[in-house]
C-alpha cells in the first residue's frame, strides 16, 4: 500500500486528533517517517548510538514538516508529533509516559481497546493510542526481539524483563480473544527498606525491629501474599538486612531484586525453552545448583513447583536464614499450597511433607493490599508440627486486620530469648521491645 492510500485508509484512525485543528493525524505522519528510514540501519543504531538514532530521527521529522501535507500541522503541534514517533520506533510508544511515572506500578494494554495503569495501588483507566493491534504486536516484538524470545501462535505467551528490570507478560491471539495483551510490572528505582515501611505506616516500629533481629538471628523466612501484594517488595527489603560479611544467592524466574549497596551478591535467572524446545534451565535446577556454590544465603524470588522440596531441603540442611515468597492468602493456605507444590516433586505422605515445612519455615509474613490500595504486614506467624494430630499448626506471632488499625502481638518467639546470647541484641533492648509488644 502506497503511503497516500495508507493517509486515506487512516482517516477514521482512533490516534487521530481532530484532522480541522492539526491537518494530518499523528498515524498518518508517524507511517511516513517510517517509510523514509531504513529500518534494519535504525535497529544498529538503536543499539550502538540511542542519542544519535533520536537525533536522526528528528532531523528527518523537521524535513518532513516542510514539505505538504506535512506542512500543515500547527507548529505548536509540531513537537509532540516528533516526540510521539520517536517514541514510537524507538521507545514504547503510546505506554512511554507511563513507564517514566515513578508513581504508577502496572501498565496493562488490553488489546487497542483499553489501557489500566495501577498508580498508589488503584486502577485508573486512560486513553488507548494504540490505533490497531498490530501497532500492540510490533511493541511486542521490540520488548522481546533484544532478549532473543518470539512470540507466534505456536508460541503466543512470553514473559520477560526489560533493561530497567521491569517485568513484562504479553499474550497475543488465539489465546487472547481481545487481541495482543501486555502486563508490565515496574519497580522503582529506590529499593525499598524496612525504614521506608514503617514511614507508609505498613509495618510498625517494634515489627521492623523483630523483622531486623529475624534476620539477624537466621530465621528462614517465607513471605505470602496475593497476587500484587508486595510479597517481593518486601522480600527485597527484608534482604537489604543481611550483613555484609555473608554470600547471598539470588534465584528468580525474572531478575527483580536489587542489591545495590551488599558487596557479595550472586543473582541466577531461570531460562525457558527457545524455539527449537531446548536450553530450558528451571527454577528447581538453580535451587539445586545454588547449593554447590557455597552461599550463606539462598533467596528464591518465588516457589511456584517442584523447587519447593528443594528449597525446604535446604533449609533444613544447614542453609538458615533463607528466604523465599508463596503466593498465598494466609499462612494455613501456605502450608497446603507448599505440600501440593513439593508433591509436584515427589510423592510423599502429607504428615511427612508438613513435618518438614514446620521445621523449615520458622517465620511467614502474610501481605495485603487493603481496599484503598495501601500494602501492608496483615500477620506475622511460625509454624509447629503437633505428633498427636501429626498435623502443622499455625501459631500466631502479630496480627493486624486493616490497615487503619493498630497490630496486636499474640505471642514472643522463643529465638528472641536467644538473642542476647548469640550478641544479636543488648538485653535491655530485649527487655525494652517485650515490654511494648506486652503492652500492646
Amino acid at each position: 500500500m502506497s503511503l497516500m492510500e495508507r493517509v486515506a485508509a487512516a482517516g477514521n484512525a482512533s490516534t487521530e486528533v481532530g484532522n480541522s485543528e492539526r491537518g494530518v493525524s499523528l498515524a498518518q505522519f508517524r507511517d511516513a517517517i517510517q517509510e523514509r528510514i531504513n529500518s534494519d540501519e535504525m535497529a544498529r543504531m538503536a543499539v550502538e548510538n540511542p542519542s544519535k538514532a533520536r537525533s536522526e530521527i528528528r532531523s528527518i521529522c523537521e524535513k518532513a514538516f516542510e514539505e505538504a501535507p506535512w506542512s500543515s500541522i500547527p507548529s505548536d503541534h509540531q513537537g509532540e508529533y516528533v516526540e510521539q514517533t520517536i517514541n514510537a520506533m524507538l521507545g514504547f510508544g503510546p505506554i512511554e509516559e507511563y513507564l517514566s511515572d515513578e508513581e504508577i506500578t502496572e501498565i496493562m494494554v488490553n488489546g487497542s481497546q483499553s489501557l489500566f495503569i495501577e498508580k498508589r495501588g488503584k486502577l485508573i483507566k486512560k486513553e488507548n493510542t494504540f490505533s490497531s493491534d498490530e501497532d500492540i504486536r510490533m511493541l511486542i516484538d521490540r520488548i522481546i526481539s533484544p532478549l532473543g524470545r518470539r512470540v507466534d501462535e505456536l508460541s503466543p505467551m512470553v514473559n520477560a524483563r526489560l533493561p530497567q528490570g521491569y517485568r513484562v507478560n504479553a499474550v497475543i491471539p488465539p489465546l487472547s480473544l481481545d487481541g495482543p495483551i501486555i502486563t508490565i510490572r515496574k519497580f522503582g528505582k529506590c529499593t525499598l527498606q524496612l525504614r521506608h515501611y514503617v514511614e507508609s505506616g505498613a509495618v510498625d516500629d517494634l515489627l521492623r525491629q523483630f523483622f531486623m533481629w529475624a534476620i539477624a538471628a537466621r530465621r528462614n523466612i517465607a513471605v505470602s501474599g496475593g497476587t500484587g501484594s508486595g510479597k517481593t517488595t518486601l522480600l527485597n527489603a527484608l534482604s537489604c538486612e543481611i550483613s555484609h560479611s555473608e554470600r547471598i544467592i539470588t534465584i528468580e524466574d525474572s531478575a527483580e531484586l536489587s542489591f545495590k549497596e551488599h558487596p557479595h551478591v550472586l543473582r541466577l535467572e531461570a531460562r525457558v525453552r527457545n524455539a527449537e524446545g531446548t536450553g530450558e534451565v528451571t527454577i528447581r535446577d538453580l535451587v539445586t545448583n545454588a547449593l554447590r556454590m557455597r552461599p550463606d544465603r539462598i533467596i528464591v524470588g518465588e516457589c511456584r513447583n517442584g523447587e519447593a522440596l528443594d528449597m525446604l531441603q535446604a533449609m533444613n540442611t544447614g542453609h538458615d536464614g533463607s528466604l523465599t515468597t508463596l503466593h498465598a492468602n494466609s499462612p494455613l493456605e501456605a502450608v497446603m499450597r507448599l505440600a501440593t507444590m513439593v508433591r509436584y516433586a515427589v510423592e510423599l505422605p502429607i504428615d511427612v511433607i508438613e513435618r518438614q515445612i514446620a521445621h523449615a519455615i520458622h517465620l511467614v509474613i502474610q501481605t495485603v493490599r487493603d481496599i484503598s490500595g495501601a500494602r501492608f504486614v496483615s500477620e506475622v506467624v511460625s509454624y509447629r508440627f503437633e505428633e498427636s494430630s501429626r498435623s502443622i499448626l499455625v501459631e500466631t506471632i502479630y496480627q493486624r486486620k486493616l490497615f487503619s488499625d493498630k497490630g496486636v502481638w499474640g505471642s514472643v518467639p522463643f529465638w528472641v530469648e536467644d538473642l542476647v546470647a548469640q550478641d544479636i541484641a543488648g538485653a535491655g533492648e530485649v527487655d525494652a521491645w517485650k515490654r511494648a509488644v506486652c503492652s500492646r
